[in-house]
């Protein structure tokens, strides 16, 4: 039997966390809602110990917003949809790594849609073991879809709260809505390393090393990234036995 996709649904009103669950039930039968809070006090303890594949997270909680709940984690590996009434939330909502954003009233059309497209990329990802990319391409998913990106392209990869922005050689930027732990385990065996919590850096990409009590590395997009002192002996043995 496949396991279902977990959900967690964090509404102040309980009206419309039955709407949502009523919306999975009908239209995602493959969505199991797992847990449902109403406060940032209930979704953060919830999340403290569980990872839900997706998030439907109202912005105004009882005893706080969305955002409050989401700065108490460093990352969060869910998917997040943002649900409000209120549209001058969607930038912050962006940059807190949203998957989609849903104004209320929710639409069904918009729900369906969206969630679709968090459906497509979470599958993506699950069933990426047994799919046989290319050794020098990483699938990066985005809310478009997925780009395929040659590894060697990449400089190298900065965390901000639940996703990953990419800096490739060719100058562009792609932002992913996954947490950079996830591409350390992929990327460490072509010579990336994380010298700090935000930074994993392409090691082929180094420029420089600048000495200091953590130190700092230059790029070769020219980008000067410190170096934490907690990972500082592990990156300069790893850098004499480059291979």
């Amino acid at each position: 039997m496949k396991t279902k996709i977990q959900a967690c649904i964090i509404d102040d009103e309980q009206d419309g966390r039955d709407y949502i669950a009523l919306l999975l039930e009908n239209e995602f039968p493959e969505i199991q809602p797992a847990f449902q809070a109403s406060s940032v006090e209930e979704a953060y303890i919830y999340l403290s110990k569980n990872t839900p594949d997706i998030i439907f997270l109202d912005v105004q909680l009882k005893d706080g917003t969305a955002f409050d709940l989401l700065s108490k984690f460093r990352e969060i590996d869910s998917r997040i949809i943002f649900i409000t009434a209120y549209e001058n939330f969607a930038i912050q909502a962006i940059k807190n790594g949203a998957a989609d954003y849903l104004l209320k009233p929710i639409k069904k059309m918009d729900f369906i849609i969206g969630v679709n497209k968090v459906l497509e990329n979470i599958k993506k990802i699950k069933s990426s073991p047994g799919v046989s990319l290319p050794e020098n391409k990483i699938s990066l998913p985005t809310l478009q879809g997925f780009r395929l990106t040659n590894i060697s392209d990449i400089i190298r990869c900065e965390a901000d709260s639940s996703y990953t922005t990419f800096f490739l050689t060719d100058k562009t930027k792609i932002i992913v809505s996954k947490t950079l732990h996830e591409f350390e385990e992929q990327l460490t065996k072509y010579n990336f390393f994380r010298i700090h919590h935000k930074h994993l850096i392409n090691l082929f990409h180094l420029k420089e090393y600048i000495k200091g009590k953590g130190g700092q590395v230059v790029m070769a997009d020219q980008s000067i990234l410190d170096v934490s002192v907690r990972k500082k002996n592990d990156f300069l043995h790893k850098i004499e036995n480059l291979e």
